[in-house]
């Protein structure tokens, strides 16, 4: 089964579950689909996969918009400032991939591989 196909079973999935969209499918999840990136949906990913994803994106964004805002104004070095959005980064990203983790044992989803099966395969 194609990625594509598989990516929808599992949105379908996630929509059953009754998990919010904004969880499942977040701003950056959507504009990578739409961009052609074969990424899976965050509840499907692996632990450090989720953690790496969330965590980078987070650290560039909220590492600027400090940059932006705050830390070029108070003549922070740049190595600090670095410092300051991996570190935010890292807590942002293994937070995350928790909750991602949390939610895929509460609802009981199967894994990434077993969307290659039919849909009567699944076991739910």
């Amino acid at each position: 089964m194609e990625f594509q196909a598989r990516r929808d079973r599992a949105i379908e999935l996630l929509e059953q579950s009754g998990i919010e969209c904004s969880s499942y499918a977040p701003p950056l999840m959507r504009l990578l689909w739409r961009c052609g990136v074969q990424v899976r949906p965050p509840h499907f990913m692996g632990f450090a996969a989720a953690a790496l994803l969330s965590g980078s994106w987070f650290a560039a964004g909220w590492g600027l918009v400090m940059w932006v805002g705050f830390w070029s104004r108070h003549d922070t070095e740049m190595h600090s400032a670095l410092i300051s959005a991996c570190g935010a980064g890292l807590f942002f990203g293994l937070s995350m991939a928790g909750h991602y983790a949390h939610q895929r044992r509460k609802h009981d989803l199967p894994s990434w591989e077993s969307l290659a099966q039919p849909a009567s395969a699944l076991s739910r």
